[in-house]
């Protein structure tokens, strides 16, 4: 199975081709650190994968896209470019949310080290959403859900923590842990400058089923930037 994933829902733009009609399979990936610029940049990171990865859109089986939750603007350019290019080749269009993709990151990540002593720990994804809110998630040991996606306190986060030790990933995963260590849970955070990962979506895409529905973004709440409709424009 030939697919093309990106992401630019957070602090980062990638974008990945796993060649899996290969023998053995290639992934082919690209990942830039980004506070802004996602639109500037995704196309031609997308371009410069497929080229890598020799091939045309009609060879492709799918395409991935991260749904959010992260910035508004990067999780709509993500969105906006992977339906464009569904509707364009008629291909099917799957998608997953950051948090699993960064929690399926770090799985990577402790296997690729061999550190078993933490692969039976639950796994926190907290990620800073401003306005004294985190972007969170926990999953168990095997990556299933323990949690809906949530926008929270880390307060209230802490509240949805169990007692045993636990991981935590992401740039708020240092607060969180010091947060729940007043309350006398034992979290270690690792990953801290964690981002999600084409490479990792791509990965993911193979066992994701098309949805039936059409892929929505996942926001988790309203802009921060709102329009102000008692403004009135200066006439010049």
């Amino acid at each position: 199975m030939n697919i093309l994933a990106f992401d630019t829902s957070m602090k980062a733009c990638s974008a990945a081709v796993l060649a899996g009609s290969a023998s053995p399979s290639a992934l082919f990936h690209t990942f830039e650190e980004l506070e802004r610029g996602h639109m500037e940049r995704l196309v031609p990171m997308i371009e410069q994968v497929m080229e890598e990865a020799g091939l045309a859109y009609q060879d492709l089986d799918r395409i991935a896209v991260t749904t959010g939750p992260g910035t508004f603007t990067g999780v709509r350019i993500g969105l906006a470019c992977a339906r464009a290019l569904a509707l364009a080749a008629n291909l099917p269009l799957v998608g997953a949310t950051s948090l699993c993709v960064m929690a399926s990151a770090v799985r990577d990540q402790l296997e690729a080290l061999a550190d078993g002593s933490h692969l039976d720990r639950p796994l926190a994804i907290a990620v800073d959403a401003r306005r004294e809110q985190i972007y969170f998630q926990l999953f168990s040991s095997d990556l299933a859900p323990m949690t809906e996606p949530a926008a929270l306190t880390l307060e209230d986060a802490v509240n949805e923590l169990p007692q045993c030790a636990i991981l935590a990933a992401g740039s708020a995963s240092l607060c969180l842990a010091e947060i729940a260590d007043q309350s006398g849970r034992k979290v270690r955070a690792v990953a801290v400058k964690l981002q999600p990962d084409a490479a990792v979506l791509a990965r993911l895409a193979q066992d994701l089923a098309p949805a039936q529905e059409p892929v929505r973004p996942l926001y988790l709440r309203n802009p921060d930037a709102k329009p102000q409709f008692d403004k009135v424009l200066p006439r010049r």
